[in-house]
């Protein structure tokens, strides 16, 4: 049988382990001055070194060239390479020993114990029986290597607390554990702790390069880089993924078809397919693209974190970076596409991406949720931010003030024309403000401090964010005239910044225009939302008309029932409803105010709630 390339190109010293240089100098600076440690704790992801670091400690301190060198440093006997290895504490690899610590074979001084299946109690109790006994020789070091630490019980660490604490001499307790937050504090406080990162792409590809040019075989750059993002961040697991990509095929060489072909890999011109499909927002063509991967056997788990793959790096390119770990070709790809999705869509997509991974992992239907969310991502032109749906409803943006907006028709020649609030002889006919329940009965005094109150709040509210420049000269438009060119009415709303105010006013009518060129407008009674908010931005809605249209000097917004009068638009009553205390109250407040339009104009700008 051939040795795998894990086994056969595992470090023999500290000096080539990969990227660990922080755990390695540091064990190499023990053993040259003489300050091995009782206990060491190894911690990090899988395929990261910590056993093949446990096994080089474990060789360089039972090392017969070494010892050798210790025993004759500073005499003139001592050779060069002696004097040389003592001071940097690296076993030799050569020597008996050494050789059966790293190969794994049976030696007296180094035992190695797989947790996992020896983790219960009893096992700890015979590993401390055991550690009482002496190493074979007096310059040898007994080594207990124990490998997933993580799956000792409480009860097994409870029974290594002591000799963990008050070990016997030259006796070495190496922990490696992927988990080490599944080990007592107890125990940790007894070992030194190192933790192993992990190891990236470029260092991945430099030592699967190393290692294909030592066995002589060809091998492409970009196959190697595949391979790296595969193994994520485990050496181990790279070398193990190169064993399989040369057992397929006659001739031993790694390319990226066959890299592609061994792993199971989707090709890029598949992800750049996806992303041409999302940012030419073909909807439509989303179900065909997923469902021939389905067919070709592809792990969408696998195809959903190569899309969060290919989206980071093309919102890196739109931000004007440079992603690394991209082969030329798909580096290419992306600049050419960088104008296409803007980063703001980008990082939606990611967020998105995000919050449904962990639904993906358990789904029963990872083709639908793949589906749907590729729909999403292509749809995404279709949503609107949340900041212009609330200016869309008249509640703020960036340039208005935190209260609440009240939009009026502003003042123009015409005897239709509104006062924009009511005076003060109004107050004392209406009560504070009040959201939607009836007040409790107040004395005279109360209503006219709460009134003159409201008076003032009216006096320093701010002006509408909109207001109506001086209508153009000439004859208003008649309602075929509007009717036609509504839409040139929206689209200026909407260049405005009122996208949701557009679509409100995109539901309306042009149903009347007076002789002093006020348009009404109407609506369905039925559908009244769009109504509210389009009455509330009457201002724009003006400014809009004007610029288009001359001779325009006002607008209002009517319901259907009441066009052919002109009456204000109201909210429709729901008749199969109960009445309550407050609709009643309600009711009588129109009445009032539809006979009074002072009163009303007090009602609207200072949204008042008649109480008496």
């Amino acid at each position: 049988m051939s040795l795998a390339l894990a086994r056969k190109y595992r470090p023999r010293n500290f000096a080539t382990v990969a990227v660990q240089s922080h755990v390695a100098n540091t064990l190499k600076g023990a053993i040259a001055s003489g300050r091995v440690a009782h206990g060491y704790l190894l911690c990090g992801p899988r395929g990261t070194g910590k056993t093949t670091l446990a096994r080089v400690l474990a060789m360089a301190l039972n090392c017969e060239e070494l010892a050798e060198a210790r025993r004759v440093s500073g005499t003139p006997s001592a050779t060069e390479y002696s004097d040389a290895m003592a001071a940097a504490g690296e076993p030799c690899g050569r020597c008996t020993s050494c050789q059966r610590i790293w190969s794994g074979s049976a030696s007296l001084d180094v035992v190695e114990i797989d947790a996992a299946s020896n983790g219960g109690v009893a096992d700890a109790r015979e590993l401390r029986e055991r550690a009482m006994y002496a190493p074979s020789g007096d310059d040898r070091y007994k080594v207990y290597i124990i490998d997933e630490a993580h799956m000792l019980s409480r009860d097994a660490w409870n029974a290594l607390l002591k000799v963990l604490e008050e070990p016997p001499p030259r006796v070495v307790f190496v922990f490696a554990t992927t988990e080490a937050q599944k080990v007592l504090p107890t125990v940790i406080s007894r070992l030194q702790r190192f933790d192993l990162k992990r190891i990236g792409p470029a260092e991945i590809r430099e030592r699967l390069a190393a290692v294909l040019t030592e066995e002589g075989i060809r091998f492409e750059s970009d196959a190697l880089g595949m391979i790296a993002g595969a193994a994520d961040g485990g050496l181990r697991d790279a070398l193990s993924l190169t064993d399989q990509v040369l057992s397929l095929g006659e001739t031993a060489e790694v390319t990226a078809e066959r890299v592609r072909t061994a792993l199971g890999l989707v090709p890029e011109e598949e992800y750049l397919a996806l992303l041409d499909i999302i940012a030419q927002r073909r909807a439509v063509d989303v179900f065909d693209a997923v469902q021939r991967q389905v067919d070709g056997g592809v792990d969408l788990i696998l195809l959903l974190a190569g899309i969060g793959r290919m989206l980071r790096a093309q919102l890196t390119i739109a931000l004007g970076g440079g992603p690394p770990e991209l082969s030329d070709r798909m580096r290419v790809a992306l600049q050419e596409r960088k104008g296409q999705l803007s980063a703001g869509d980008l990082l939606r997509m990611l967020h998105a991406l995000l919050e449904i991974e962990p639904m993906y992992r358990r789904s029963g239907q990872p083709q639908l949720l793949l589906e749907t969310l590729l729909v999403r991502f292509a749809l995404l032109d279709r949503t609107v931010e949340l900041e212009e749906v609330i200016r869309g409803f008249g509640a703020g943006g960036h340039d208005d003030p935190p209260v609440r907006r009240v939009a009026h028709e502003p003042r123009v020649a015409s005897a239709h024309a509104m006062p924009p609030s009511p005076p003060p002889a109004v107050a004392p006919a209406i009560a504070r403000q009040a959201p939607s329940m009836v007040a409790p009965p107040r004395s005279a005094t109360q209503q006219v401090a709460e009134s003159a109150a409201a008076a003032q709040i009216a006096e320093q509210r701010p002006a509408p964010r909109a207001t109506a420049t001086a209508p153009r000269v000439g004859p208003p438009p008649s309602v075929e005239q509007l009717s036609a060119r509504w839409g040139s009415v929206c689209d200026a709303i909407k260049a405005a910044g009122r996208g949701m105010l557009a679509q409100a006013v995109a539901r309306l009518v042009p149903v009347s225009v007076s002789v002093h060129g006020s348009v009404a407008l109407t609506y369905d009674p039925a559908d009244d939302t769009f109504a509210r908010a389009a009455d509330g931005a009457r201002p724009d809605i003006l400014t809009a008309l004007q610029a288009c249209f001359d001779g325009v000097t006002g607008v209002s917004v009517v319901s259907a029932v009441n066009a052919n009068t002109q009456a204000p638009a109201r909210a429709p009553r729901d008749t199969t409803k109960r009445l309550t205390a407050h609709d009643v109250q309600q009711q009588r407040t129109e009445q009032l105010s539809a006979n009074d339009p002072l009163l009303e104009a007090a009602v609207r700008a200072l949204d008042l709630e008649l109480l008496d």
